[in-house]
């Protein structure tokens, strides 16, 4: 590989994982015309898995916003960020597949004294991000999540009066 090749490789790998970092702050901050700018035409997602929808992207960040309009403390930590470029005879390095890792900590309210209270629901998985080169740069063509775990907040035992 000459130092161009792997100058314009890791160019690619820094526009595609700033995608994935976009992604996480669209939702985290509700900016869900953030979110849908982050799809190519024709773009897809699918939160089946977290028992939510499949469908283009206007579809999807609607029913975000109105799904996560109960959690108005959110905040996506994406790790184990894995990049895969196309680079086969019929790709000339214009796709890419990320795998990456999410743990996402939601809230329903606030502590009372303007910080946040601790999270609510917790839930963890995998996301499977699909990216072609467009002619404005990356975008994502395809957006898979694979929730793996949920948890709930403990229910209190009520108070026993005697």
């Amino acid at each position: 590989m000459t130092q161009r090749v792997e100058l314009a490789t890791v160019r690619d790998r820094l526009a595609v994982d700033e995608i994935v970092t976009e992604y996480a702050v669209a939702v985290d901050d509700g900016d869900w015309e953030a979110y849908r700018a982050l799809f190519a035409p024709g773009g897809r997602a699918d939160y089946r898995s977290a028992g939510g929808i499949e469908g283009d992207a206007g579809k999807v960040a609607a029913w975000l916003a109105e799904s996560l309009r109960g959690f108005p403390v959110r905040q996506h930590l994406i790790v184990n960020r894995r990049v895969r470029f196309g680079v086969w005879e019929q790709d000339t390095g214009d796709t890419a597949r990320v795998q990456a890792d999410y743990v996402s900590p939601m809230g329903t309210a606030t502590d009372g004294e303007g910080g946040s209270a601790a999270p609510d629901f917790v839930c963890g998985g995998r996301y499977a991000f699909g990216m072609l080169r467009t002619d404005e740069g990356w975008r994502l063509d395809e957006l898979i999540v694979r929730e793996k775990w949920r948890r709930l907040p403990a229910r209190s035992a009520a108070p026993v009066v005697g």
